[in-house]
């Protein structure tokens, strides 16, 4: 015995398949268009959401949206499902133990054989009767390792669904806080449109009062007028796609569509100066979906070895125990009544093999995918990270741009109704000036929306917004 215990001792350090490791992606030294060049690890991702958002109204949405989000309610019940099974498959080790007790009587022919013998025996009775009481054992031994990496394979599935409820906080997190300046947004397009339209009504009412005295033609009343219908019918227009964003964001957060109560303006959100990302490197362990990648590789790795075990044989262990009586009076009848049975057996698959052989060729292919598809969520990650730092960096410049264009526009407004007022300019120029200081105050909010949108994209890709 002790024999046996030493060969499967040696057999189960045995491993029938070679693991492939975690490939170390090329990595640059520091992002492109990153403003700080040196070797500074510290990143805008460790820091966590709340602490990043400090906007009070924000801070509510993104809180309802990870409390109450169907998305993320979904991802706690994998991950309660994806437990439950990790501790199921860690009794795969332990033998199974089933209890069976049977009783059982017949009658058989008197002309049959049992009958005879009964007849024969001459015992009383024309009955057969049999109880049994026994305990059942099996246990196969983990020689190839296959329990072993079907545990390591259920315990990185486990850590999949917790990565997966990092990933949809991550993007909920990033979602909400761009859905609520796209709102801000349109609040300052909605407000600009109302201001433009009262100021059409008054140079509207100068050129009628020019048309009564006889000083411009009807035309200058009509062009005028449609100037002013323009600045108009953006206001329903901007209403409109407010209570949408409004009814977005509240199904977001897992509430009724309604309106959404806010203090803040596009105006007071500030865009940080300076946003430090890290170091690449420091994206493969932050983000969850290239954790996850990095998770299914062991998966992937766990399956070769599940696969290549099945094509080896299988020892068994089995042994059986209990009493055992024909009468039942003497069912328990110790130990005239006690019964034992040990076997083992060796199981080699002969005509399975092939197919055991195109299973185990396939693992080793899904395998060399995950592999790729790790290199390229990593790729993918960087990637974010770069758009993200150079849309920061082109935005500034094109608000800065855009702030002097609002600035001149609103300078030359004013100075084209003084003079059309002292009859120095015509209405046609008054016009004009109004129509481009509305679309250049319009774009100016657009570019200071994206800009907040981008930084907010800047965290998620560098895999802030999971940690509470």
């Amino acid at each position: 015995m002790s024999v046996l215990i030493l060969v499967l001792s040696v057999l189960s350090a045995c491993k029938v398949s070679k693991d492939v490791e975690t490939p170390k992606p090329a990595l640059p030294e520091t992002f492109r268009n990153a403003a700080n060049t040196t070797a500074d690890t510290s990143s805008i991702a460790d820091i966590q959401w709340k602490q990043f958002f400090t906007e009070p109204t924000l801070q509510k949405l993104i809180d309802s949206a990870i409390a109450k989000n169907y998305d993320m309610q979904i991802a706690v019940k994998n991950i309660e499902a994806s437990q439950l099974l990790f501790r199921q498959v860690k009794w795969n080790n332990v033998p199974q133990v089933d209890l069976n007790v049977t009783a059982s009587s017949s009658r058989p022919s008197d002309n049959s054989i049992n009958g005879v013998t009964l007849s024969q025996a001459d015992i009383g009775t024309n009955h057969i009767e049999d109880y049994s009481a026994n305990v059942a054992i099996s246990w196969e031994a983990d020689i190839w390792g296959k329990i072993h990496n079907q545990q390591r394979s259920a315990l990185a599935a486990y850590l999949q669904t917790q990565e997966a409820k990092k990933a949809i906080q991550t993007n909920l997190v990033s979602t909400v806080s761009q859905g609520y300046y796209n709102l801000l947004m349109l609040d300052a397009q909605l407000n600009i449109a109302q201001k433009n339209v009262k100021l059409n009504d008054s140079t509207l009412r100068i050129i009628k009062l020019q048309y009564d005295a006889g000083q411009v033609t009807s035309l200058a009343v009509q062009q005028a007028e449609a100037q002013r219908q323009a600045a108009e019918q953006l206001v329903p227009q901007f209403e409109q796609n407010i209570a949408i964003q409004e009814n977005a964001l509240r199904i977001l957060t897992g509430q009724l569509p309604d309106k959404i109560e806010r203090s803040a303006t596009l105006d007071a959100m500030v865009i940080p100066a300076n946003v430090s990302t890290g170091i690449p490197s420091a994206v493969v362990s932050r983000r969850p979906d290239v954790r996850n990648a990095e998770l299914e590789l062991q998966i992937a790795n766990s399956n070769v070895g599940i696969t290549k075990a099945e094509m080896y044989p299988a020892l068994r262990i089995t042994a059986q125990g209990g009493v055992n009586s024909f009468k039942a009076s003497n069912w328990f009848n110790i130990p005239a009544s006690l019964f034992g049975v040990v076997a083992g057996s060796i199981a080699q698959p002969l005509f399975d093999h092939k197919r055991l052989k195109t299973d185990y060729e396939v693992a080793q292919v899904n395998r060399e995918k995950n592999v790729l598809q790790f290199r390229q969520s990593v790729l993918n990650a960087v990637g974010e990270v770069s758009n993200a730092l150079v849309k920061i960096e082109k935005l500034k410049t094109q608000q800065a741009i855009a702030t002097n264009r609002v600035n001149t526009l609103e300078q030359a407004t004013k100075n084209a109704n003084l003079l059309f007022k002292n009859g120095l300019a015509t209405y046609l120029e008054v016009i004009t000036a109004q129509g481009n200081v509305l679309q250049s105050e319009l774009e100016l909010a657009s570019i200071k929306r994206d800009e907040l949108s981008a930084v907010s994209e800047l965290y998620r890709s560098l895999g802030g917004g999971w940690k509470n």
